[in-house]
This record gives C-alpha cells, structure tokens and sequence, in this order.
C-alpha cells in the first residue's frame, strides 16, 4: 500500500488533470454549467421543506438549513459513488492505451465530485445567515468532516468500480443502493426520530449518518463536535480504505481482459 501511496504522489499531476477533465466533461455544453450541481439540493431542499412544513406540519426550526446541512454532504456521497464506480469502464480506451495508477480514476471522481461539495458550502452559508443560524469556531471542524467523507467515499469506490468491470449489473444495483441509502441516511429527518434502539445501529452500519450527524452539529445546531464520535467514524473510514485498497489491487490485476 506504501509504494501505491508513493506512485499516486509520483501521478499526481495526472491527477489534477484528470479531476479537471471531470469538471470540464460534467459541465461541457451546460449552459449553467456548475450552478447544476448546486440546483440539485437547493430544489430538493424547496421540495422537502414544502412537504414537511406545510403538508405535515414539521415545527422544525429553520427547516431548510436542517434538510441542505444534509443533501449538499449526500449529493457528493450520491455524484462520488455514480462516478467511481463507472470511472474505470468509461475510461476503457485510455486503460488500453497507456500505462498509469488506474486507481486514479476512482479517486479522481471522488475529488471532482467532492469540489462541487465545497464550491456549495457558500450557499449553505448564506441560508445559515439568512435562517439565524450561528456561526461558531466549531466550523474549522468542518474540513475534518469533509476529509473523512472523502476517505470513506474513496474506499466505495474502490471495491464498485473494479466489480463494475467484471459484472456490468454493479450499476443497476449502485442506482437501487443508493436509493436504499438515501432513506437510511437522516437526511429530510433528525436521528432523534429513529426508535432508540435502531438509532445506534443507523450509526454503525452506516457512516454517512454519523457524517450528516456531525455537519448537523456543526453548522445547523451551532453545537461542539464529539471527538470521540469524530474519530470512531474517521477509524472506521480508513479501515474501509484499507479494505478497498485490497479489493481494488486483487481485481486490478485482470481488468485489461474484461475492459
């Protein structure tokens, strides 16, 4: 793992272009070019608040900043695992034809996705300002958050993308995933909701919901961050890397046969 470490910092140049190649390609011949990315919370957001504020009647102070502090963190997740995992097969050509790390191309598409999340966050502010949310020192924490998202979004990657290779049904199945994902993630709800004794399981088996939980802390409840919380979900997520990593160099050595 150190030496694939040491050739990804050697590509690293091919990195950047390959992150810029995905922005470009996402965006080419859009006429709103990045603002879609960011249309795609805001409008669920409008969506979601219309629904839980006026057809249910949800009392949940300043509601569209509870449910972006959520969608724009899950739209990265959602954009990060759709790219990753066709990233290698929608690369073919390139695989074919000269050599480099391939695990470029899954990260690449984590980091080019991931751009969109930050380039959103000034958005996120602006409602936080708008609905009185406080703006407190806890939000240098924010990039913590954002760099174990990463890591864990990484790992994903890592294990859909070569399996997409070898069985092409791995996209179907990532569009079910993620809609299954989506639900079980407290994203348009609070994790005080969930029946206590499911709640703790959510955070286990899934740390997206420990991740949205901790932006949520951050920027919507003006609140401290728990350390320990943070960093049992960055171990987590670094033993899920781990685990990628291991998948991704077993199955990478015959993707040419199957690309």
């Amino acid at each position: 793992m150190a030496s694939q470490a040491v050739e990804i910092i050697q590509y690293r140049s091919l990195l950047r272009n390959l992150v810029a190649k995905d922005l470009k390609v996402r965006y080419k011949n859009s006429a709103l070019g990045f603002v879609w990315s960011l249309l795609h919370p805001l409008l669920l957001m409008v969506v979601f608040t219309f629904v839980f504020t006026q057809l249910l009647d949800q009392d949940t102070p300043a509601f569209p900043v509870f449910v972006l502090t959520a969608l724009l963190p899950w739209h990265w997740t959602s954009t990060a695992v759709t790219a990753g995992t066709a990233s290698l097969v929608d690369n073919a050509p390139l695989i074919n034809k000269v050599y480099f790390p391939r695990i470029l191309l899954p990260v690449s598409a984590v980091l080019s996705t991931g751009a969109n999340y930050v380039l959103g966050l000034p958005a996120l502010f602006l409602f936080m300002a708008l609905f009185d949310r406080a703006f407190t020192p806890w939000l240098v924490f924010v990039p913590i958050l954002v760099l174990i998202q990463a890591i864990f979004l990484t790992a994903v990657v890592l294990i859909l993308a070569p399996l997409n290779v070898y069985f092409r049904d791995t996209t179907v199945l990532v569009d079910v995933g993620l809609t299954a994902w989506f639900f079980m993630t407290p994203i348009f709800y609070s994790i005080e909701w969930v029946v206590p004794h499911l709640a703790a399981w959510m955070y286990r088996i899934n740390p997206m919901a420990a991740i949205v939980s901790e932006y949520r802390v951050i920027m919507y409840s003006g609140g401290v961050p728990d350390p320990l919380f943070t960093g049992r979900t960055g171990v987590t997520a670094l033993v899920l890397l781990v685990i990628g990593y291991l998948v991704f160099t077993r199955l990478n050595r015959n993707l040419g046969e199957h690309l």
